[in-house]
């Protein structure tokens, strides 16, 4: 049986393991383990203890949970409140006007949630109410929310990102640095749609507020300081050298504890709940690693990577090629899986086509989280269930 007779068979298995709701991580356990067992002489327990205990042996791996925490301490604070009353008086008289804040307060919440449900769900329980109160339809509000909510896998510090760099073995502080630029472009890139579809549509807008003065934005500005402040912390902190990702996470949580007392709605139930969503969370995306792991690991004994490799550059693709083809898989994949999963189960194949081809692997991870937060936005993605639920 050749190589691609091999991959054929493990790819329906793994589908159909999915497809019957089998978890994620026990559906890669499983084809990892059938793997070794049937197609190598290699012992499968051994290689699966040996994986899983070197892979989640990982200081770098401690930020997902700090960073996860903070996010579910700010989901539960009154800092998104606060955030919109701090944009709404700058933004209302732009052509769009209030839609505006979907895109800037995702991005502004992103910088400290890492995660696209999150950013969605806390941006829209303030700005749905408030939008929907001032007359705006429905489908521009939905679909502004929906879009920018994916900035949570992109504007650093993303959940998704440190999943690519532990996976990828890169620099999570540089991967960072990177999807700065990225996602500040995208942001301008929405918002400059919300003022081109007002500007189309005359009148399909309610009549704009009563001009803010000066003096009155300064005002409301002061509501943003707290957010700023703590993504002045946490990121700055990264950036200028003086904390790795996990101490800036540790940073993080304790600001966020620090300002959630303050805006007092830190209370005994809202700590439980933070820490136990938190914990549920990480415990879910670990044991996801755990099984992507174990399955890279049998991939390796079978010689599939290898093979692939070959057989793609037998294709003679071009860089640009090879992209294009990935962008349609991963948009494929996004209409059945999430994000986190779709990297940890595409990194093993995928990182040796994409170094063979050149292609830096902070540049591809990038990529990744774009075109991913491209799949995010289908019927049945996280992140628009998140948007759009009542």
């Amino acid at each position: 049986m050749d190589v691609l007779q091999v991959s054929l068979i493990l790819l329906v298995a793994l589908f159909v393991l999915l497809g019957m709701g089998v978890w994620i991580a026990i559906a890669l356990l499983g084809v990892g383990a059938v793997a070794l067992s049937v197609f190598t002489s290699s012992p499968p327990g051994l290689i699966m203890a040996n994986q899983i205990w070197s892979n989640m042996d990982s200081w770098t791996l401690t930020a997902l949970p700090l960073f996860i925490w903070m996010g579910e301490i700010l989901f539960r604070s009154r800092l998104a409140e606060d955030l919109f009353r701090g944009l709404a008086p700058w933004l209302q008289r732009l052509p769009g006007q209030l839609l505006h804040v979907n895109v800037v307060g995702s991005g502004l919440f992103a910088a400290f949630s890492g995660s696209s449900s999150a950013t969605c769900a806390t941006i829209g329980k303030i700005t749905l109410p408030e939008l929907r109160q001032r007359g705006y339809p429905d489908a521009i509000t939905l679909g502004s929310l929906a879009g920018s909510g994916t900035l949570g896998l992109l504007i650093p510090p993303s959940i998704i990102m440190i999943v690519y760099a532990v996976a990828a073995d890169v620099s999570i502080a540089r991967l960072f640095i990177a999807g700065i630029l990225p996602g500040i472009v995208l942001m301008c890139l929405f918002s400059g749609y919300i003022a081109l579809w007002s500007f189309l549509r005359p009148g399909a807008l309610p009549a704009a507020e009563r001009r803010a003065g000066l003096r009155e934005k300064l005002a409301a500005s002061r509501y943003m300081i707290p957010v700023l402040l703590l993504i002045a912390v946490v990121i700055g902190s990264i950036y200028s050298g003086v904390a790795t990702a996990t101490e800036a996470a540790a940073l993080g949580v304790t600001g966020a504890l620090l300002l959630s007392l303050l805006s007092g709605s830190l209370t005994w139930a809202t700590f439980r709940d933070g820490l136990m969503g938190a914990m549920l969370t990480s415990t879910m995306i670990l044991f996801i690693v755990a099984g992507a792991a174990f399955l890279t690991a049998a991939m390796g004994y079978t010689g599939i990577p290898r093979h692939l490799v070959q057989w793609v550059g037998a294709m003679h693709l071009s860089p640009y090629g090879l992209i294009l083809a990935l962008t349609v898989v991963f948009l494929v994949l996004g209409c059945f899986i999430d994000g986190i999963s779709i990297v940890l189960l595409t990194t093993a194949v995928l990182l040796p086509l994409v170094q063979a081809a050149g292609i830096d692997l902070i540049w591809f991870g990038v990529f990744v989280v774009i075109v991913v937060e491209m799949s995010m936005i289908t019927p049945r993605s996280d992140s628009t269930s998140s948007c759009c639920s009542p």
